[in-house]
């Protein structure tokens, strides 16, 4: 099973362009952020939350959708643990 994650944006990476370092509940990677440009303007700040899929950031989400969504990743167990296992494990930089 497939999930998308929301996480944090902690920094915009300077050296590449469409790489964001982000923090999903401790675990933090480098996610691309390319998808989320819109006619070339990337409107993304650190702070805030994207949904991730497979190492890439599929939408902007507020803080309340981020929370609710990890309350319910948190319940639904293996899933989501197999997921954040596979986030820890990647690196795309």
């Amino acid at each position: 099973m497939c999930l998308g994650i929301p996480g944090e944006v902690i920094e915009l990476m300077a050296e590449h362009e469409d790489l964001a370092m982000v923090s999903v509940e401790g675990v933090r990677r480098a996610v691309n952020i390319g998808l989320l440009r819109e006619d070339g303007v990337l409107d993304l700040q650190p702070g805030d939350w994207i949904l991730i899929h497979v190492g890439f950031a599929l939408s902007t989400i507020d803080e309340a959708e981020a929370t609710a969504s990890l309350e319910w990743l948190t319940g639904v167990g293996d899933a989501y643990t197999d997921e954040l296992e596979a986030l820890a494990a990647s690196d795309i930089t």
